[in-house]
């Protein structure tokens, strides 16, 4: 199973005070012991690097999360996540930008997303996307 892990995961799992007690956390590390292939892409990259004030933190964190892949997004993806957020739309659902490219690329990746964000909970109801 290929996992994409959301912002918020990595934003709990990369907190200075303790957060391992929170259940998608726990799902992140059991995940990490069991080598699950875990990948990023580029939004979420960008969305937890952007948050650190110093440097050091910066430094390090990316130096960490270099040990994931990238998964490369292209035009096919980006209209997937167009067609994603006007489907959800048209259902009542707004969604944020990022939102609808991260359901895309896990949607046309075949990839599970971890995340804590109840958007995706209401958005897997209208579209094929895998949730842990």
């Amino acid at each position: 199973m290929t996992v994409l892990v959301d912002t918020s995961v990595w934003s709990l799992a990369l907190r200075e005070d303790d957060p391992a007690d929170h259940p998608a956390v726990k799902k992140l590390q059991s995940f990490l012991l069991d080598t699950q292939n875990i990948v990023l892409i580029g939004i979420i990259l960008q969305e937890i690097l952007q948050g650190f004030k110093h440097e050091g933190t910066f430094t390090k964190v990316t130096t960490y999360l270099d040990a994931f892949p990238l998964l490369s997004l292209n035009r096919s993806d980006f209209v997937a996540a167009a067609k994603l957020r006007r489907q959800a739309a048209a259902q009542g659902l707004t969604l944020s930008t990022p939102d609808c490219q991260i359901a895309a690329a896990a949607i046309q990746h075949d990839c599970t997303l971890l995340t804590t964000d109840k958007d995706f909970s209401n958005l897997a109801q209208l579209v094929p996307l895998q949730l842990v």
